[in-house]
């Protein structure tokens, strides 16, 4: 037995490798900063905390243990103490390489971890290979902080790689782009005009509120929005709320919607509410020279002329009524093709009685 351990040892010792090879070697320590290899050669290979991961200050004792079989490449075959220095690192950056380039030339979907958000785009690893995603290719959107996407899980298509030069480039804006159409597709095949469908409001302007249907957006303008007035629509609505909406009309990739739903038409029972002769109570919505217009319900507004506020001479209705103010008037006109309706105070005061 004797002899034949010494006749291992003495192929052992003669055994060789070099710089670049792959070796593989069971953990025979570990360090919080090295690991140690056994690679069945005259010395021991040394691979320390860099050569392992990106990720510093990282305790190798909680990732590596002894009797760990791995797989490293050689870097030096002496490092300067008789030890191999080896790396983990590096091997798993060249398989990922490798994983790059046919992704590259199938035109493969990747999914990986955003290691870095730089300044001018997003860094991610791939097996330790890194790949940059510019910042005008992480969304179809113009998008100033990528804060955002730290440590997230993105996916990416390869579409420029050059490991020479270390540029290798990921696009993730074009699946999105793609994404969206096949989303727009779906959606306009299965929506008509008349439809309620739910979306989420996605902005809101001065003139209406933009809402994302899932796969195409729709304009909910001002003039939509109730069957009463909207002054102002960022007072009614804030983004990122759900909301159902009656679709308008479709035209081309137009999307016009409303929340004047017809069943909530405050007109459609308007000739009997508001009848010549009913006395009803109303809101001063607005006024002009002329009359003051007010809101018996929302949408139903009707004017109260200037000479039918009161049996008395009124210059301008702004001397007697205020916005706002709660009236009692009487119908004296209903024109239910052009939706008019007509009041008068004057109807319900008492007549002053005639001098004598």
């Amino acid at each position: 037995m004797s002899e034949l351990s010494f006749e291992q040892m003495l192929e052992e010792s003669l055994k060789t490798i070099r710089t670049g090879e792959i070796v593989t070697g069971k953990v025979i320590d570990v360090k919080e900063d090295e690991i140690v290899l056994n690679i069945g050669y005259k010395s021991d290979g040394i691979i320390p905390r860099n050569e392992y991961t990106n990720e510093s200050g990282v305790d190798l004792r909680d990732l590596v243990h002894v009797g760990d079989e791995m797989e490293a490449k050689v870097v030096k075959v002496n490092d300067g103490e008789g030890q191999v220095a080896l790396s983990y690192k590096r091997l798993a950056a060249d398989r990922g390489n490798k994983k790059l380039e046919d992704a590259f030339n199938n035109h493969e979907v990747l999914t990986a971890k955003v290691a870095q958000v730089l300044d001018g785009g997003l860094s991610v690893v791939v097996d330790e290979a890194r790949v940059f995603i510019p910042a005008s290719l992480v969304s179809d959107t113009y998008e100033k902080d990528l804060s955002k996407y730290a440590g997230q899980d993105i996916e990416f298509v390869i579409t420029e790689f050059n490991p020479r030069r270390r540029r290798i480039i990921g696009d993730r804006k074009q699946l999105m782009v793609a994404k969206k159409a096949e989303l727009q597709k779906e959606l306009f095949e299965k929506i008509h005009a008349g439809d309620v469908v739910e979306g989420v409001i996605k902005n809101v302007t001065d003139f209406g509120a933009f809402i994302d249907l899932g796969g195409a957006d729709g304009l909910l303008h001002i003039s939509e929005m109730s069957w009463g007035r909207v002054e102002n629509p960022k007072k009614v609505f804030k983004a990122g709320e759900k909301i159902k909406v009656l679709i308008k009309e479709i035209n081309g990739e137009k999307i016009a919607l409303s929340l004047k739903f017809p069943e909530q038409n405050p007109w459609a029972n308007a000739a009997e509410k508001y009848a010549v002769g009913n006395v009803v109570t109303g809101r001063v919505a607005r006024m002009t020279d002329f009359g003051a217009f007010v809101e018996l319900e929302p949408g139903v507004d009707a004017l109260l002329h200037v000479s039918q506020i009161s049996r008395e001479h009124v210059e301008k209705p702004a001397d007697v009524l205020a916005i706002g103010q709660e009236i009692e008037a009487k119908i004296v006109d209903f024109n239910e093709a052009d939706k008019k309706i007509s009041l008068s105070m004057k109807a319900l005061q008492a007549p002053a009685e005639d001098a004598e």
